[in-house]
């Protein structure tokens, strides 16, 4: 098989470099094999990145140690593509010793049938206590957010200077340069990562690393996986409570001053109904006969119309409306009795002619 050829000849040439004390491989050849320390019990997601024209082709995860292809859920492996990012992850839960060993994840190609293309190495390191790890493997963040991740190292890493914080998609490591990346190492047993305005594109896999650079088997990794979504947005719902108690003292007022308004109208429109009534009561006193008087004259007689012919004075209604009129002399001065009074006789007219 290609893949399990590939992986001896290396492992031969590695070994091979160790006992010599030489250094065979150069930059390019840093991230073949990827050494992955995880927790006895725990589970961890592997990323697998491959080329975009592969994107319609099958994918694997071969273990070397049984020999096995998985390519969808498969007892504690789960195998999930991810074409919209160009990878597809592999999940392995309740990891005991027995899965120590080299894995490769795998694509099937069409160039020739039934040929496969290895895009990873990853050899697996299984610790009750692991020798690096993270203290969250995940985070998602709003954009523009930050972030801080922990990643913890055993003593023995203690000394070491090569810590790093990675990213899988390109491999690219940040340094102390990265104005956007902030890597502190306390010297005892972890280093923090900050990182500050996210965009989505920094959305990802990331790893931490402690240990000499490959091919040395001390260098190893540990996954972790940042999404950066769109900005936040408010509860439409809490905006709506929000808006409706700022508003409600304005409307309060509001309305207090319409109602004001309206029993402004109504008193106006109500005075105006009285004077008009209080108009015509004045202009229902018509004289209609000449009024003549004599200097010894201490009484003016004069008959006044009433216009409203469905009254009939009767003396004995106490309802009845009395108008009172004041005459006044054609010659300009008011005949007044000695006694100051001025008397109006008012006589009603009746619906029937015949009854007057």
């Amino acid at each position: 098989m290609v893949a399990y050829g590939k992986a001896a000849l290396l492992y031969t040439i590695i070994w091979f470099c160790l006992i010599l004390g030489t250094e065979c491989f150069g930059d390019e050849y840093s991230n073949t094999i990827r050494r992955l320390s995880v927790k006895s019990g725990g589970s961890v997601t592997i990323p697998c990145y491959y080329d975009r024209k592969y994107t319609q082709q099958k994918k694997y995860w071969y273990s070397e140690t049984d020999k096995s292809y998985t390519n969808t859920t498969a007892g504690d492996v789960t195998v999930i593509d991810d074409p919209a990012q160009s990878l597809f992850t592999v999940t392995m839960r309740n990891l005991t010793g027995q899965h120590n060993g080299t894995y490769y994840c795998i694509v099937k190609t069409v160039e020739q049938p039934g040929d496969m293309t290895t895009t990873d190495d990853i050899y697996l390191h299984v610790q009750s206590d692991p020798d690096v790890s993270v203290m969250s493997s995940s985070v998602t963040v709003d954009e523009g957010g930050n972030i801080s991740v922990q990643c913890l190292y055993s003593t023995k890493f203690k000394d070491k200077t090569n810590k790093q914080w990675c990213r899988y998609k390109d491999k690219r490591c940040y340094t102390s340069q990265d104005a956007s990346v902030k890597i502190s190492d306390d010297g005892n047993k972890s280093f923090t990562v900050v990182m500050s305005g996210l965009m989505k594109s920094d959305s990802g896999w990331y790893y931490c690393s402690v240990g000499d650079k490959p091919p040395s088997l001390e260098y190893l990794q540990v996954p972790f996986q940042l999404t950066v979504t769109g900005a936040a947005t408010p509860d439409t719902t809490e905006g709506i409570k929000i808006a409706v108690w700022q508003w409600l003292p304005v409307s309060a007022v509001f309305l207090l001053l319409m109602i004001l308004v309206g029993v402004f109208i109504w008193k106006w429109k109500r005075r105006s109904e009285e004077d008009k009534k209080h108009i015509k009561m004045r202009n229902d006193c018509v004289v209609t006969d000449t009024v003549t008087s004599t200097p010894e004259d201490v009484v003016i007689y004069s008959t006044i119309n009433d216009e409203n012919p469905d009254n009939k004075m009767s003396p004995s209604d106490s309802n009845i409306e009395t108008t009172y009129c004041l005459v006044e002399d054609p010659s300009g001065h008011k005949a007044v009795p000695e006694d100051g009074t001025i008397y109006s006789f008012v006589e009603p007219h009746d619906q029937n002619p015949e009854e007057q």
